[in-house]
């Protein structure tokens, strides 16, 4: 940029810019991660997983591993989390059953990401449509219709594969056993404690805005908690080191402290543990302060017109509505593998492409769907990318073995395009749409 003549006064505002453009995601973030804490403490997202596990039935496990790690990763915003303890748990079940390791693999990945790419409370979920430029409840209802078609191919395809291999009588349901049992010591567990998140989607049904949307399910989670945790069995050690029952209910202060620092679940079961050990305004900081940078990055590379020099190689060729969701997610897939991060297959991309969107008057929900049927669910096919690091660490299944049986994952891309050509994926803005474009606000 300094060779190119801009003095560092210019690029800071760049900077600056790009930051501001950012801005609606970065409280979102930050509210979701309180929100996470909160729903925690109040027994919210417990008593989603734990309903989520009563689905699991030995003659039809691999489709009900794909509804359980749905649920959890729709409860909790987080793919690793749900592979590191509901995948986990499922991946021994599956031994017991004498499953393969590869369709089992293949259906927790379809799960956890199917929930990830839809949760109001995932990272990813709320950066694509900020970089694209439009709320993230209008982004959740316009991925729906591919996700949705994506999900059902898993869910027949295991379905089909599942039964054939199916041994009930031979099913170790114990470690599921162990988790529904350590999440009705730990927390009253109870329908009602589904009301925060029912609010949620209320909010985005009746289109209110998403930072008053996503703080109505704050609100209700801490009324809800004192209420329902008011004498909840929290197991702590002593001093010896031993497990002991402390009768602690959930207070005015407990709330502002998991809001700000997330929730320490201490149970004594290490799987469950480490998925409900999470949430607060503090753990989502990394994500934010990510934003912040990669937004710094963008704003100095679209103020001095360093990508689009890209783009106008690209547009050139590529005009058409499908055409830039070929290209989206060709360059989301090629991001995951040469900058081996999701996140960047989603901040990069999403920032070089957004003009060009705006420039064909697409509405920028296209973009973004774009952005989460490419970039949040291709990662984990890469071998070295830090999701199929993850994968293959916490599983202890390497991609060359789930590959073939990524269905949701590498389907995903492939109906967001062919949905394009049939207009389903790719949206004209209004005049009125477009005007708001150009003058650099949200589109809805």
């Amino acid at each position: 940029s300094l060779k190119l003549g801009y003095k560092w006064e210019a690029i800071e505002e760049m900077m600056v810019t790009g930051i501001s453009r950012a801005m609606q995601a970065i409280l979102i973030l930050a509210i979701v991660g309180m929100m996470v804490g909160v729903w925690l403490l109040s027994g919210t997202i417990p008593t989603m997983i734990y309903y989520g596990l009563k689905l699991l039935s030995p003659s039809i496990f691999l489709i009900a591993s794909v509804l359980i790690c749905s649920i959890t990763s729709l409860a909790t915003g987080t793919s690793w989390g749900t592979m590191g303890t509901m995948g986990l748990a499922l991946m021994g079940i599956a031994s017991g059953l004498g499953m393969p390791i590869g369709p089992t693999a293949g259906a927790i990945l379809a799960g956890a990401y199917f929930g990830d790419k839809l949760s109001p409370l995932s990272d990813t979920t709320n950066l694509a449509p900020a970089m694209a430029g439009t709320d993230v409840f209008t982004h959740v209802k316009y991925m729906i219709k591919a996700t949705i078609v994506a999900y059902a191919i898993a869910l027949i395809f295991f379905g089909i594969y599942g039964f054939k291999h199916a041994a009930s009588s031979d099913v170790d349901t114990s470690q599921v056993t162990e988790l529904m049992n350590g999440l009705q010591d730990t927390f009253n567990i109870n329908p009602i404690l589904l009301l925060p998140p029912v609010v949620v989607i209320l909010a985005i049904a009746f289109k209110v805005p998403a930072i008053p949307g996503i703080t109505l399910g704050v609100i209700v989670g801490a009324i809800l908690a004192p209420i329902f945790q008011g004498n909840v069995n929290i197991f702590v050690e002593n001093d010896a080191g031993a497990l002991v029952i402390d009768h602690a209910g959930a207070t005015f202060g407990d709330i502002l402290s998991v809001a700000r620092n997330g929730f320490t679940c201490n149970t004594g079961l290490e799987a469950l543990d480490s998925l409900l050990t999470t949430g607060g305004l503090m753990n989502m900081a990394s994500s934010i302060l990510m934003t912040i940078i990669a937004m710094m990055f963008g704003g100095i590379m679209e103020g001095t017109k360093q990508l689009e020099v890209i783009i106008n190689k690209i547009t050139k060729v590529v005009k058409s509505g499908p055409g830039l969701i070929a290209a989206t997610e060709a360059t989301c897939i090629a991001s995951n593998a040469v900058m081996p991060e999701q996140y960047i297959s989603i901040l990069i991309p999403g920032r070089m492409y957004a003009g060009a969107y705006r420039k064909a008057g697409i509405h920028p929900k296209s973009l973004s769907n774009a952005l989460e049927s490419a970039g949040t669910v291709t990662s984990c096919l890469i071998p070295w990318n830090t999701c199929g690091m993850y994968i293959a660490a916490t599983l202890g299944v390497t991609a060359g073995t789930y590959l073939p049986w990524a269905v949701f994952n590498y389907s995903m891309p492939i109906v967001t395009l062919l949905m394009a050509f049939i207009g389903i994926t790719v949206t004209k803005m209004t005049p009125e749409e477009q005007a708001k474009a150009d003058a650099g606000e949200l589109v809805s």
